[in-house]
């Protein structure tokens, strides 16, 4: 009767077992149907991976957003929240990633606070220096081309001004914040968090070690795990920028663009010839790579213009320069702080926008009232970026002191979204162009930290040979060895501790035959 059991249950086990090879059979065919059918779009997937990258993507997106704005401009300001999402998601990031790369910048390579405070010196000097060049142009080009004749102010109401005034106070207020953590959640804040990082970087010099050290780690961790959250982020940027370029086309669309393209197209071109004419001599006789300069840009670049919003740039150009061979502690405290003083591409836009506002209204300024303006500008363009509309409450105030009708600014205000792409994306192409330039000053350019990362190999190993070949010189001095001998000894030494490494790895008892 047992025997009997037994063979029911192994029946009804082979039945089950059957019955399961039966049901995988038509799952198999159905999946390597489903396999055949999806072999082109995989095959497909993989080669546009293989030949694009995420800035052609932001290119197709812009394009694709532009058509969107154009043809379906209610659609396209509907789909503003989307562009929105993607510089608040951008914004979440800045105060962290700045905060900790700057920290571990300065206080994780030494104690050397005239370091600090010549990177500082250096920064203003070149910002103060490469602005002057930028106002000087702006007017040059605005008197030249005079885009302002020709329009009757017939009709134009004067915007209604705000009675907001950017003083002293206002601007120290920026830089010294009320709270550590406020500063990090305010996105405008970058030059708060500057302050609160290196203030806490002397703290950290001032500390005992392992203090120091626990805080250095802390901060070294966050920097790298904030890099890569904008990794993730920067995956959603072809989406943001398309949306946010729809509806900037959407709302204010291309007509506007004709009923003030002599302004437009001005602005636009002093903007390209600034370039040209001050950025790459820059780069040409500080020695940059122009090809790999231009790469590093070129992202957030193209993502400055589409979202006219520098924030949305701050992190990958961060990542970016590190990557082409900036050292973290520069970037992280020349391009925040140039995002309040090195407003280039904004500073050449009020000089041009104010000599237009005075050619509309039909009023002549001499070159002496023009360097006023000039001085007015440099002086009042300085840390105002965290203040809302900063642009037009500056432009205001500098056109009232300049006795300048205000009405012109309708002119500005139909046109301003387009204008303020090209001026934020040079913004953002000049701190990126001085964060490089201040390295190569400082003599860190692809120092020996840049190149052991590119090489894969520890940062002792690249400087071993100076340092061998010092050592060689200054005991050649007392004693005459050929070259040869000492290539010898190094080359055996090598040997040995590869040796020595590579048996460790392998086992103990290779170790032990060593010793």
């Amino acid at each position: 009767m047992l025997q009997n059991k037994e063979a029911n249950a192994q029946g009804n086990q082979n039945s089950v077992i059957n019955a399961d090879e039966s049901a995988r059979k038509p799952r198999g065919k159905v999946a390597s149907a489903m396999v055949t059918i999806l072999a082109p779009f995989n095959m497909g997937f993989r080669l546009v991976r293989k030949y694009t990258n995420l800035t052609i993507w932001i290119i197709i997106s812009m394009i694709i957003g532009i058509l969107v704005g154009k043809f379906a401009p209610s659609f396209g300001v509907q789909i503003e929240p989307l562009g929105t999402l993607f510089i608040r998601m951008i914004q979440c990031v800045v105060g962290p990633l700045i905060f900790s790369t700057l920290v571990v910048g300065i206080a994780g390579h030494g104690d050397d606070l005239m370091r600090v405070g010549r990177l500082a010196l250096k920064s203003i000097v070149y910002f103060e220096v490469v602005t002057t060049f930028a106002l000087i142009i702006g007017l040059l080009a605005v008197n030249i081309a005079k885009p302002g004749l020709g329009f009757s102010g017939e009709g134009l109401k004067a915007p209604e001004a705000s009675n907001k005034t950017i003083t002293w106070a206002d601007e120290l207020f920026l830089i010294v914040p009320d709270s550590y953590f406020g500063a990090m959640s305010n996105p405008k804040a970058v030059l708060a968090v500057v302050f609160c990082a290196v203030m806490f970087s002397i703290a950290i010099m001032r500390a005992d070690p392992q203090s120091k050290k626990v805080m250095l780690d802390f901060n070294a961790a966050l920097s790298a795990i904030m890099f890569k959250v904008v990794e993730l982020v920067m995956n959603y940027a072809p989406i943001g920028v398309g949306c946010a370029i729809a509806a900037t086309v959407g709302k204010y669309g291309l007509s506007s663009l004709i009923a003030a393209g002599k302004l437009v197209g001005t602005l636009y071109a002093t903007l390209i010839i600034f370039a040209v004419l001050i950025f790459l001599p820059i780069i040409l006789m500080c020695r940059l790579p122009l090809r790999d300069f231009g790469r590093a840009v070129a992202q957030p670049f193209i993502m400055a213009f589409a979202t006219a919003s520098s924030e949305s740039a701050l992190p990958k150009a961060m990542e970016n320069m590190v990557a082409f061979g900036c050292p973290p502690e520069i970037v992280a405290f020349v391009i925040p702080t140039g995002y309040s003083f090195n407003l280039d591409g904004s500073t050449l836009y009020l000089a041009l926008a104010a000599i237009f506002c005075a050619q509309v209204a039909g009023i002549s300024k001499s070159i002496g009232e023009q360097i006023v303006i000039m001085l007015t500008l440099m002086l009042s363009s300085k840390g105002v970026a965290a203040v809302p509309r900063a642009s037009f409450i500056v432009l205001t105030s500098t056109l009232s002191n300049a006795e300048i009708p205000l009405y012109p600014l309708a002119l500005i205000m139909g046109v301003d979204a387009f204008m303020d792409m090209a001026r934020t994306s040079i913004n953002v192409l000049g701190n990126m162009t001085a964060c490089a330039v201040i390295s190569r000053w400082e003599g860190e350019f692809r120092n020996d930290a840049w190149q052991a990362q590119q090489a894969g190999q520890p940062v002792d190993t690249l400087s071993m040979d100076v340092m061998e070949a010092q050592e060689y010189g200054h005991s050649s001095a007392h004693e005459s060895r050929p070259l040869g001998g000492l290539h010898a000894e190094k080359a055996s030494i090598r040997s040995v501790h590869s040796t020595a490494g590579g048996a460790g790895r392998s086992g103990s008892h290779s170790g032990d035959n060593i010793v």
